[in-house]
């Protein structure tokens, strides 16, 4: 027996009780594929929550980090250094942004977002014009702030008061945004172009140019959640090219880095000249490192094969997961867009998606859930074909024993 191998039992006894792991201890990745401490082989349609999005020890990405590793890991904000310089002209050339500001997470860049948004309008209006709106079923982070502008409630339980100022109206129901915007009093709407963690829900391209509108004539911020559908994940580099809506702050991380910790909030110059020295910054923010590994990410996902292949493999991942949805009786149907779908379960099935995702692993498949009725897939954006072949089929077979027993 390897002396070094920990047990999941030891998770209870030094660890937080804030998560609920499974019983599986993966030691090992390779593309689309993982291995756990028993040998046991899994086919990782997870991709880390949207974060391995060229799965696990990509080579380029092994590459960059070693590369980097014998440089420079680290340096204070003091000084910059050439990864981060790098990066965020990448970022700059293949979005509408003008200037980047890096952090370590999705809620660090969105907390930047959220007091941009404030202090932006607070320099060209004054301190009444501090509403934010957001939405219903939302998710940008667990920080106090992300949390409040988050649209869940049971995210905020127990840790009131709640930052105020911050309203919510209902996703893809534009009128519902009019009844509470206003010139004097909002600085911001708030939105994600898909709804991550409320349950795969994408938004309309109506929608959103709605609210690109309502921004305009109330000479508010449109902010784009792009934590969880930026990277290429859509078939886009980022998701608001696909509804021809520019925004004027988008904030990235999961994908971003490929499994490295890195974030960005990208925005104009003239929104990001509210942020000068002094007023907002992160410790890890422009990381060599990070920002290494994540130019890599940059160059490969930008790659035109790679965007029209994540579009092919979405078609190819849907229509199976739809197929088998209706054999068994068990989706309604399969949402999202490129590699973020969610299968929604019928109304027999309501409440039941952890158990679709235990029943995938003992078949050897790894699916995640959005929710208690939605059934979610973030696969690598280069997972194989026949990869994709062969999750179908052992999850199809998870769905048929599932099915059988009740």
């Amino acid at each position: 027996m390897n002396k070094d191998r920990v047990s999941r039992e030891l998770f209870d006894d030094v660890m937080v009780p804030n998560y609920a792991p499974g019983t599986i201890v993966p030691v090992r990745g390779k593309g689309s594929r993982i291995w756990d401490q028993e040998g046991r082989e899994f086919i990782d349609l997870q991709g880390g929550i949207a974060v391995n999005c060229l799965g696990h020890s990509h080579p380029g990405l092994l590459s960059a980090l070693q590369e980097q590793s014998q440089k420079i890991w680290h340096l204070s904000n003091v000084m910059t250094n050439e990864p981060a310089l790098r990066l965020a002209k990448t970022l700059c050339d293949h979005t509408f942004a003008e200037r980047v500001f890096f952090a370590n997470s999705g809620a660090e860049a969105n907390e930047a977002a959220f007091k941009l948004v404030r202090r932006y309008a607070w320099e060209h209006t004054g301190a009444e014009k501090h509403e934010i709106i957001a939405f219903k079923n939302a998710f940008h982070g667990r920080t106090l702030f992300t949390v409040s502008v988050g649209g869940q409630p049971k995210y905020l339980e127990g840790f009131e008061p709640a930052p105020g100022g911050i309203q919510h109206a209902e996703f893809n129901d534009l009128e519902s945004v009019r009844k509470l915007i206003s010139k004097e009093k909002t600085c911001a709407i708030v939105v994600e172009p898909i709804q991550g963690e409320g349950g795969v829900m994408p938004a309309t391209k109506e929608f959103l140019q709605g609210l690109r509108q309502l921004c305009d004539e109330n000479d508010a911020l449109l902010v784009f959640d792009e934590v969880q559908s930026g990277a290429g994940r859509t078939g886009y580099v980022f998701a608001y090219e696909m509804y021809d809506v520019v925004p004027d702050i988008l904030t990235s991380a999961k994908g971003l880095g490929g499994g490295f910790p890195v974030a960005a909030m990208l925005t104009t110059a003239k929104v990001a000249a509210s942020l000068p020295v002094g007023t907002h910054g992160s410790t890890y923010g422009g990381n060599a490192l990070a920002c290494a590994v994540a130019q890599k990410v940059m160059d490969t996902i930008t790659q035109p094969e790679i965007l029209k292949g994540v579009r092919l493999r979405s078609d190819h991942l849907r229509k199976g997961m739809m197929d088998i949805g209706e054999r068994y009786g068990v989706f309604s149907e399969v949402r999202g867009a490129g590699l973020l779908l969610g299968c929604v379960l019928t109304e027999k099935w309501q409440g039941r998606a952890k158990d679709f995702l235990n029943a995938g692993l003992d078949e050897g498949v790894m699916v995640l859930i959005a929710g208690a009725n939605v059934v979610r897939l973030a696969p690598s954006l280069i997972i194989p074909e026949a990869d994709i072949d062969e999750a179908l089929k052992r999850f199809e077979a998870a769905v048929q024993k599932l099915t059988a027993n009740q």
